[in-house]
């Protein structure tokens, strides 16, 4: 199908970007990597009447450590420049795993984290692991600039709370004491495939003691979700098979999967029940690496 008709802004500036967006409102959308909107707009989807691209803003294609703040990652880096960042291969190899496992190595070629977070697609591979290693988001809008916590960015599918004239410019891992991390995902296909379920885990181990713990599931709620009572579950315990196994079951009790072309509500439960208990456990048994 052809695209619509629509006009096309290439911005100087963000700034000029936010002004842009709220200029046109609800009728323009943002251009960055494009493997989502173009899509969408061939297929009768949207048809914006503005995109404003973010093509000129090089200073958002960074992957580069901040002492005192963390790792910032540009909104504009796409998912393969996550997967072959020497840096985060160091500081945060499950960040770098988790985009290993999206889509294809085309879409990975020109999808960008910024576009990703903006689509608040509920089985999206990044935003778990990136809330399990509490990363926050750097928003700009035509009334400045604010940090959130990217886990209340999300609304609910396709929805994110912010404002019409807001681009997301960086997201920012923070230095922490979690020492283990990984995502892991459960396809109907060995490559590309969305999410059935998805399992985050960040983990702080000493001793065989599990000191912290977060764990984010993702595809089996309105957004990526952290699971409190889990967590609260794993805290202060001696690492143990039977451990991890309960985990995984609390877990799926705390899971709100729905049922749809490619998995039934209560496969999905049982399915995070299993790879909540097979993501602590990779975790763990990869702890030099977080």
């Amino acid at each position: 199908m052809y695209l619509p008709d629509f006009e096309y802004f290439v911005p100087e500036s963000i700034a000029e970007t936010c002004q842009l967006l709220s200029q046109f409102g609800s009728k323009a959308k943002v251009l960055s990597g494009g493997t989502d909107i173009i899509i969408k707009m061939k297929n009768g989807l949207l048809a914006p009447e503005a995109l404003i691209s973010l093509k000129n803003f090089e200073q958002l294609r960074k992957i580069e450590y901040v002492p005192g703040k963390g790792v910032v990652i540009g909104a504009r880096v796409t998912h393969n420049e996550i997967v072959f960042s020497e840096l985060l291969q160091e500081k945060y190899l499950s960040v770098s795993n988790a985009a290993q496992q999206m889509a294809t190595n085309q879409v990975r070629h020109k999808g960008t984290v910024g576009g990703n977070i903006s689509n608040a697609v509920p089985s999206a591979d990044l935003p778990p692991i990136l809330i399990a290693l509490n990363a926050t988001v750097t928003v700009v809008g035509t009334k400045g600039e604010r940090s959130l916590a990217l886990a209340d960015v999300f609304t609910g599918p396709n929805t994110t709370c912010l404002a019409q004239d807001e681009i997301i410019t960086e997201v920012i891992i923070p230095d922490q004491e979690m020492n283990c991390s990984t995502y892991i995902k459960y396809g109907l296909r060995k490559s590309g495939a969305l999410a059935v379920v998805g399992v985050a885990v960040a983990l702080n181990v000493e001793n065989n003691i599990i000191k912290d713990a977060r764990v984010v599931l993702g595809a089996v709620a309105a957004t990526p979700m952290r699971t409190k009572k889990t967590e609260d579950f794993l805290k202060g315990k001696e690492i143990s098979e039977e451990l991890l196994a309960e985990a995984g079951t609390i877990a799926a009790g705390e899971s709100k999967p729905i049922s749809d072309i490619r998995a039934s509500a209560e496969y999905r439960r049982d399915m995070v029940r299993v790879f909540t208990k097979r993501a602590l456990r990779k975790a763990i048994d990869e702890g030099r690496h977080i």
